[in-house]
């Protein structure tokens, strides 16, 4: 993938296929993505053993990164796990068309918190969006805040869609 200040950006979104997480890659697409740039969905799983298959394979590095032809496939994705709803998949094809991106999926078992930040890193990523819940100040504490947790300590930028 190309580097770059006239395109070939990598812009991670995080996608868990929840209206936030909709809500953080139309912001993506509409608002940052160009001409050129790579728009990666990084899913991340729950942790599960796995007896045998390709996931074990890729349990600590993530997934290879999939293609939309690929990811659009249900018979594809259904060995990883994920179901990409129809309205996520027509909104990348649709802004991959007119804006001439290439969207890309690639998937983490783990803690999204943990896998996310790696996630910056490994692919590299320039930058990543991420939704945000909402949650009120209890809630917060109790169950803790991946956007925060990514937003303190990814080594890239952090864009928090409320």
């Amino acid at each position: 993938m190309a580097e770059g200040g006239g395109g070939g950006r990598r812009i991670g979104v995080a996608m868990d296929f929840s209206e936030c997480s909709k809500k953080a890659l139309k912001w993506a697409l509409d608002d940052l993505a160009r001409s050129g740039d790579y728009i990666i969905l990084i899913d991340v799983r729950p942790q599960r053993s796995y007896e045998s298959g390709e996931m074990q394979l890729w349990e600590s590095t993530g997934s290879p990164l999939i293609p939309y032809g690929d990811f659009s496939n249900p018979a594809t994705m259904k060995k990883y796990g994920v179901e990409p709803d129809a309205e996520t998949l027509d909104m990348v094809k649709n802004v991959a068309h007119d804006k001439e991106v290439v969207p890309l999926m690639k998937i983490f078992w783990g803690d999204p918190r943990v896998k996310l930040c790696e996630a910056v890193d490994n692919i590299p990523l320039n930058c990543l969006v991420i939704g945000c819940r909402g949650l009120g100040p209890l809630k917060r504490v109790l169950l803790g805040s991946v956007s925060k947790h990514v937003m303190n300590n990814a080594t890239c930028p952090v864009t928090v869609v409320h």
